[in-house]
Order: C-alpha cells, then sequence, then structure tokens
C-alpha cells in the first residue's frame, strides 16, 4: 500500500496531504464551502476524525478528503450524458449544463465523493478549484491550510514540491486496491483506522 511516485504523467496535477501536520481545524472546509458556493448540508471536502489508542492514551487523527481526480474514474463511464469527464490536466469535472442527477457518478464513485446540488439537482465534487489553478493559484483548501498539512501542484513538472514530498516520503492513497489510480496522496496515514470505518 505504500508506495513513492516514480513516473510523471503529461500536465497531471496531484495533492499531498501532510497527516503529521493535519490538526482537524476543518479550515479547508470551510474555504471549499466559501470559494465554491457550497450550500448547506452537503460538502465537496470534509475532514474525519478518528480516534486511536485506549485510555488514558488517546489521540485524535484526522482525514482531510477531497475527490481523487483518478486516473482511472469509475464515475466518468457511467455518465449516460458525458456530462463527467477527465480533463488533460487529469482533473474530473461535470457539466452541470449535461449533468441530469440521475447518481450514476455517485453510485460509481467508491470514495463517497460525490453529492447532489439540493437546489439545481445536478451533482458537485470537489475539482481542485479547477477556475484557480487555471489563473495559476493553488486551490482555496490549501491556501487557508494553517499548518501546511496541504500541498498542490503539477507533477509534470519535475520542479515543483509536491514531486520533492512523493520522492523523499512513503506515500499512500485510499483504497490502492481497487484500481482507480487516485491522485490524492498521504503522508502518515494509518490505513487501519480508515478500513475500519
Amino acid at each position: 500500500m505504500s508506495s513513492k511516485q516514480t513516473h510523471v504523467n503529461v500536465k497531471r496535477y496531484a495533492m499531498v496531504v501532510d497527516l503529521r501536520r493535519c490538526i482537524g481545524c476543518h479550515a479547508c472546509s470551510a474555504a471549499c464551502k466559501s470559494e465554491n458556493d457550497v450550500p448547506l448540508g452537503v460538502w465537496r471536502t470534509w475532514v474525519k476524525d478518528f480516534e486511536k489508542g485506549t485510555y488514558p492514551k488517546v489521540r485524535r487523527d484526522f482525514l482531510p478528503l477531497f475527490c481523487n481526480n483518478c486516473d482511472a474514474p469509475p464515475c466518468v463511464p457511467v455518465c449516460p450524458v458525458g456530462a463527467t469527464r477527465k480533463g488533460e490536466d487529469g482533473i474530473v469535472i461535470i457539466n452541470p449544463h449535461k449533468c441530469i442527477g440521475c447518481r450514476y457518478c455517485m453510485a460509481a464513485c467508491p470514495y463517497g465523493m460525490r453529492h447532489l446540488h439540493p437546489i439545481n439537482n445536478v451533482v458537485e465534487k470537489c475539482h481542485w478549484c479547477l477556475h484557480r489553478v487555471k489563473a495559476g493559484l493553488a486551490p482555496a483548501c490549501v491556501d487557508v491550510c494553517p499548518t501546511q498539512a496541504l500541498h498542490f501542484g503539477a507533477l509534470h513538472n519535475p520542479t515543483d514540491r509536491v514531486n520533492r514530498m512523493l520522492i523523499d516520503n512513503p506515500v499512500q492513497t485510499l483504497k490502492p486496491e481497487l484500481g482507480t489510480s487516485p491522485h490524492v496522496f498521504y503522508i502518515g496515514l494509518d490505513v487501519r483506522l480508515v478500513e475500519g470505518e
């Protein structure tokens, strides 16, 4: 399950989450809601928390969750109208003008990272603030992280910080056995906690 990044994809982005630095403050979730006008009751990103250990030696671990923008996203081929597609940069996007709200993509996502907008009845998800990325900015969640636990960058740029982090640290992805090739990489992930959920 532990791996190191060994190849560079053409024009491909990735997120690296250093769980050693995450304090569970939820600033990333709040920034996402504000930046993307996410309505009440649904989330594009959130932070799970886990209790680890036994009394009196107990601690809390945190797991920020984002769309994994997989290399082999199972949500794309199930869309009957072609509203979901993977861009050249690897970011999976939804065209709200095509989406019919059938929820097939929601059922296909093994990470539970999509939701139905409660007002306009179309599916939405994290897209790493694509509008910001296109403008040369980091996703809002990365900008606001007070401990610098979140890192976003270009795998196609060998000098990018995310490449250095992937080379220097053992990383894990969620549910690698599914073969989706997620592009959110975690440093310090305790897989036993996640699997026990």
